[in-house]
């Protein structure tokens, strides 16, 4: 079961969201508000939800400057609908901790899919967003051609395509047959060569790089 925020300027799409929710998803609102309050970093504090769809129109960077002031904390999947998910928001958004970004015609399955991918830790980009994504690296902007990555060995990008998949480390020693021990290592070595910090991170670039199919 993950706990889903939903923090929507529109009173018709929160209102639509919390009657959406599948019949087959483990998925429980744990709140439904209006982000133009500025309480949103508050009620991630207060609710600690697995996930959080946001919307507000106009204000898409809002919740970049929100993930920014979280680096100490608990960050949740965040799903953000954005006015245009294409360009350097994109990488802007994802940079920052952004696990999802769809636009706001995305259907309730389609958002209620990205925030169960994004509690997971993996990244989930509509086709226009993905498009953008591949153009930004076809040009060389920083981000992407622009991050001088150590080419990962043939065990390692198995590991980090594991990652993805949103297996933990004793799945990935098992699949793999080997000790939790080494797991840990060869997953220190993906944050070393790709210059990460985090799962999120690392997964996303290998998505960005390649290294993992979607």
């Amino acid at each position: 079961m993950i706990r889903v925020l939903i923090a929507a300027e529109s009173e018709i799409l929160r209102r639509g969201l919390a009657a959406s929710v599948p019949e087959d998803a483990a998925i429980e609102i744990v709140e439904s508000f209006d982000p133009s309050s500025g309480q949103l970093a508050e009620k991630i504090d207060e609710l600690q939800p697995d996930a959080v769809i946001f919307e507000r129109r106009g204000a898409d960077d809002e919740i970049l400057s929100v993930l920014a002031g979280r680096e100490d904390a608990r960050v949740p999947g965040i799903v953000l609908l954005a006015d245009s998910p294409t360009g350097d928001f994109v990488r802007e958004a994802i940079e920052a901790g952004v696990g999802a970004v769809l636009p706001r015609e995305a259907t309730s399955a389609e958002i209620f899919a990205a925030a169960q991918a994004a509690a997971a830790g993996l990244v989930a980009l509509d086709p226009a967003s993905f498009e953008a994504a591949l153009s930004l690296r076809a040009s060389g902007r920083r981000g992407i051609d622009g991050i001088a990555a150590q080419s990962l060995s043939p065990r390692e990008t198995e590991v980090l395509r594991m990652m993805a998949e949103g297996l933990g480390n004793k799945e990935i020693a098992s699949r793999m047959k080997l000790s939790e021990h080494t797991v840990k290592f060869h997953i220190s070595s993906i944050f070393t060569k790709l210059d990460v910090s985090s799962r999120t991170e690392a997964v996303t670039l290998g998505v960005r790089l390649g290294l993992v199919p979607l």
